[in-house]
């Protein structure tokens, strides 16, 4: 669907563009709750779930793909549902790893003006229409994220993350940020911001930048144990258990 032919995006401009009449800002809001309400059926019988980010501009043979299918799958086996973006690249490398291994693979999308067709490796699927809903309930799902090489829109979702825990709005959850030579000047940079005294030296604890798998899986299963008192399972595709009222 065109950005031009797209009723949501088409919506949310006018909603950014300024001031409407009361009607109209309320006719918004309700949508709003709409695209909540979706999400909450949607997503809610997941159990512990970790969301993969990433671009989608990366084939099959690349070497993040690899590596997210290979923390993907190491994470299902631990009992983790691998929720991602549902298209290509990264996200379809964090789908195929679960399902390399039978946990459970769902897919987030958001609308976009260019249409982004859903990857094969998927037992669920949904499309939120704005941003900020779906952030939300990544999120609100999520018992971690894995944060891969990608573009702006993945950067959006490690900073707004990092800083909702740094001031207290959500509780801290593990960040792994995978593709540590990819991502060195963001971590020079926040080293700096620590040096410059712009943030705490305890903000450089929010996240962990790291290649190994292992110790990518012993963190967030550790969270999941200690601070939630999951006793995970290996997951089992079930419609119970991915929810049968869509």
């Amino acid at each position: 669907m065109s950005e031009q032919n797209n009723p949501f995006t088409r919506e949310e401009k006018k909603f950014l563009s300024g001031p409407r009449t009361r009607w109209q800002e309320l006719k918004y809001t309700l949508g709003i709750v709409v695209q909540f309400i979706k999400g909450f059926r949607a997503l809610h019988f997941l159990g512990p779930t970790v969301t993969v980010f990433g671009s989608a501009r990366f084939d099959e043979n690349h070497q993040y793909y690899l590596l997210a299918r290979e923390v993907s799958a190491e994470l299902a086996k631990q009992g983790f549902a691998i929720m991602t973006g549902g298209g290509p690249g990264i996200m379809e490398a964090g789908n195929r790893g679960a399902r390399d291994v039978g946990g459970v693979s769902v897919g987030c999308n958001i609308v976009l003006p260019h249409e982004q067709k859903e990857n094969p490796y998927l037992d669920k699927f949904i499309t939120i229409d704005y941003f900020f809903v779906r952030k939300e309930l990544l999120r609100k799902y999520s018992f971690a994220f894995v944060v891969l090489p990608g573009g702006f829109g993945t950067l959006d979702e490690f900073f707004e993350t990092v800083t909702l825990i740094q001031t207290g709005k959500i509780e801290q959850f593990p960040i792994v940020i995978m593709g540590v030579h990819f991502h060195q000047d963001i971590k020079d940079h926040i080293e700096r911001m620590e040096r410059e005294k712009t943030i705490s030296k305890k903000d450089l604890e929010l996240f962990l930048f790291t290649d190994d798998v292992d110790e990518v899986v012993a963190h967030i299963v550790k969270y999941a144990r200690e601070h939630k008192g999951i006793k995970l399972k290996p997951a089992i595709k079930a419609m119970k258990l991915l929810g049968e009222d869509n």
